[in-house]
């Protein structure tokens, strides 16, 4: 395993020692739900195929799948990241620009708070 993923895998399994039981059931339940989806994506993919797979080749299909996906999910991911560090610039700007509009005009010996 390499080291970021070790290092990972030991933070959540810290995270998860933190947890109360509660929180722990919501984790698996989640985790099931994630787990069921994928099962029914992937026999979708399977059937929209149209191949007839022995046990074993099925066994490979829902696993290369799953890898695919996964890749194609992270690349989604650092590409959603991407363009929401551009955009963020020109967000701030115009919340900026908003927020001082509606401030009212501070005087320049005292604080906003002071009281005359």
């Amino acid at each position: 395993m390499p080291p970021e993923a070790r290092q990972n895998f030991r933070r959540n399994a810290e995270r998860w020692m933190r947890m109360s039981p509660e929180e722990r059931d919501v984790m698996r339940q989640r985790e099931n739900l994630r787990r069921q989806t994928i099962k029914r994506e992937t026999d979708a993919a399977l059937r929209q195929s149209g191949l007839s797979l022995t046990p074993q080749e099925r066994a490979q299909f829902e696993s290369r799948y799953i890898q695919e996906r996964r890749k194609v999910e992270q690349t989604l991911r650092q590409q959603i990241e991407a363009e929401r560090q551009k955009e963020l610039p020109a967000l701030i700007q115009q919340l900026k620009k908003e927020f001082q509009i509606d401030q009212p005009a501070k005087s320049p010996g005292g604080s906003p708070n002071s009281k005359k």
